[in-house]
């Protein structure tokens, strides 16, 4: 029988697992934790963004979330100039000019359309995110069809802007989504009753993972709740004309009417995320190393506890995927769309947005004069839409912009055309269905 030593029996190492466990015979193991602050990271990150629009969403993030070294590096990148959390950046990642934390949540960054304004000239070549979500939203809105000559089929979304918000809007709790609140209950409970478990089998390696990601996602959904989401947009100038204009792209033409306040708020408005208080930020670094120190807690002691713990420890993490995997499969896009919307008070189905299906260019060129209601510039309108500059594009351009001029019923009848008979009795046919098609729906156009 060997003789054991009495000092031997002292130095060995005392357990953290002090309490028979269920499977606690098994010699299986689960490797789970360098997958854990990888793994949902995305899914993870849309999560966290909500709690800028959800109402109470920032007070739900009490459970065992993945990707804990995904958000740590996502939080660091706004704050840059702690030389601490440099540590955990690429030097690459850093930049002289401060993140744009918007873009950070993906609430910024899109490049919207061309623009052209009527009245005063101006030129935009690539507009910003909240144009590209309203040719969005215009892109699918249903379509009139007016019937005609059918070449190329055209859309033109006629939008009658008719508030100009103020320079900016708040926009925390703007979007009520009660089945995002309620379901965030389902993995905060089973995060505690995973943690419940592993404690009440004294497997202390685990209960301390996930009672330590429990808390870390909390305050960090609280910290990063603190911002402000708002929309801005720059204020016009006193005297400024209206901001009638164009947005051009391939698959349709947008016309935007209205004061030059209205317009700019699709043309020049973004979605800003604030973090301006300098205690606030300091709690950002303080969640961005918790975060990190997370990843680093789950790397080392998930394989130190029982089997049984760490199924508790992979079933909430599961469980807090699942339930970040269904946030992210809302449609990110739409939400947005949904704020822009209510923003400029275009929520009604039936007000301010007006889209129509011709069947050739010249026909919703056209159209568009008419529903611009602006004879000076038809010229203009003109010329941008139809770029043909031929003589005979030319004097049926000059003949659109006489019958506006003239004041009377607009007839179309060719006589004033010159040459080039044939293409002449086309266009008139182009002519007079864009007339037409005005006629009906004028009432809906008129601003």
């Amino acid at each position: 029988m060997p003789i054991i030593h009495p000092l031997e029996e002292v130095i060995q190492p005392r357990s953290m697992v002090t309490s028979s466990t269920p499977m606690g015979k098994s010699h299986f193991a689960l490797d789970t934790s360098g997958l854990a602050s990888v793994f949902g990271g995305p899914e993870a990150k849309f999560s966290l963004a909500l709690v800028h629009v959800y109402t109470g969403r920032r007070w739900l993030g009490w459970y065992n979330s993945p990707g804990s070294y995904f958000l740590g590096r996502l939080l660091v990148r706004i704050v840059q100039e702690s030389p601490i959390l440099n540590i955990f950046s690429n030097s690459d990642e850093r930049s002289e000019q401060p993140p744009n934390t918007a873009e950070l949540f993906n609430y910024d960054g899109r490049k919207g359309p061309k623009f052209t304004a009527i009245h005063s000239g101006t030129v935009i070549d690539k507009t910003g995110h909240l144009a590209a979500l309203f040719v969005k939203e215009c892109a699918k809105k249903s379509a009139t069809i007016i019937p005609g000559r059918q070449t190329r089929p055209v859309n033109i979304t006629i939008a009658n802007l008719h508030y100009a918000p103020p320079k900016e809007i708040p926009l925390a709790g703007l979007q009520n989504h009660t089945s995002a609140s309620v379901g965030a209950l389902v993995p905060i409970i089973v995060s505690f009753g995973a943690c419940a478990a592993s404690g009440y089998y004294r497997d202390w390696y685990c209960f301390s993972v996930i009672s330590i990601g429990i808390i870390v996602n909390g305050l960090s959904c609280l910290v990063i709740g603190s911002g402000k989401l708002v929309f801005t947009h720059p204020e016009p100038q006193p005297g400024f004309p209206r901001g009638d204009g164009f947005l051009t792209t391939p698959e349709q033409i947008i016309l935007l009417k209205g004061d030059e306040g209205a317009v700019n708020s699709v043309t020049r408005g973004s979605y800003c995320l604030h973090f301006d208080n300098g205690f606030l930020i300091f709690l950002i670094g303080i969640c961005a190393i918790l975060l990190m120190l997370q990843s680093v807690a789950q790397l080392l002691l998930v394989p130190q506890g029982s089997l049984f713990g760490q199924l508790m420890f992979v079933v909430s993490i599961v469980m807090s995927w699942l339930y970040n995997l269904w946030l992210s499969s809302l449609d990110k896009e739409k939400i947005q769309r949904d704020m822009l919307m209510h923003i400029l008070h275009l929520t009604e189905p039936d007000r301010g947005l007006t889209k129509f299906t011709f069947g050739t260019r010249t026909s919703m060129a056209v159209f568009a004069v008419f529903a611009s209601m602006n004879q000076e510039k038809a010229k203009d309108i003109l010329d941008y839409l139809v770029p043909n500059n031929t003589e005979v594009w030319v004097n049926w351009k000059s003949t659109i912009v006489n019958q506006l001029e003239s004041g009377k019923e607009r007839q179309f009848d060719g006589s004033d055309w010159g040459s080039s008979q044939d293409l002449v009795e086309t266009l008139d046919g182009d002519a007079k269905v864009a007339y037409q098609g005005f006629k009906v729906f004028e009432p809906q156009l008129v601003y």
